[in-house]
């Protein structure tokens, strides 16, 4: 694949994913927890680190949570700390698991990227206020993390069924 054709293909994978975390972050959240979102983004993370590994996988994350931060005002904020930190360990223990865990679908390591994003914020958190208590929402975050990610990771699926079906993406190319 040239190196213009995988440019563009990670804009458009940047700009999808940036396009579902900033619509998140306009819808209100219809539970009762704070904090708790579906991750649509995390659909496109998820076949990036699938189509492509984990280095282009990160890139894509990493700019979501740049641009989303940058349209939503929160660049620096604590909000963008926590969702960098949920990013990050997310994106590594999703990308941990396609390569060493093959026995599991993209909707368990979907399942598992939600809960260890969760995790990731739950760090940060308690890092920002010095406080381990922060932990004690860990219980609410996990029960909340599985019905989202098994979404997620159904709708990656079809994707990513749809995606590996084509001759324009060239799968896995180092």
């Amino acid at each position: 694949m040239s190196k213009t054709r995988k440019l563009v293909y990670f804009s458009l994978f940047v700009t999808l994913a940036t396009a579902l975390g900033f619509l998140e972050t306009l819808l209100s959240n219809p539970l009762p927890l704070p904090g708790v979102k579906l991750g649509l983004a995390n659909i496109v993370t998820l076949l990036v680190l699938y189509l492509y590994g984990l280095k282009e996988g990160l890139v894509v994350s990493l700019f979501r949570v740049l641009f989303v931060s940058l349209l939503g005002g929160t660049f620096l904020a604590v909000g963008f700390w926590l969702s960098f930190s949920g990013a990050v360990l997310s994106t590594l223990v999703m990308a941990g698991l396609i390569k060493y865990v093959s026995a599991l679908s993209i909707i368990g390591v979907s399942m598992a990227g939600a809960v260890s994003h969760n995790v990731g914020q739950l760090l940060a958190a308690s890092f920002l206020i010095q406080t381990p208590y922060i932990f004690y929402y860990l219980p609410f975050l996990l029960l909340a993390g599985i019905p989202t990610g098994l979404v997620t990771g159904y709708l990656a699926r079809l994707l990513l069924r749809y995606f590996q079906g084509k001759d324009f993406l060239i799968i896995n190319e180092k």
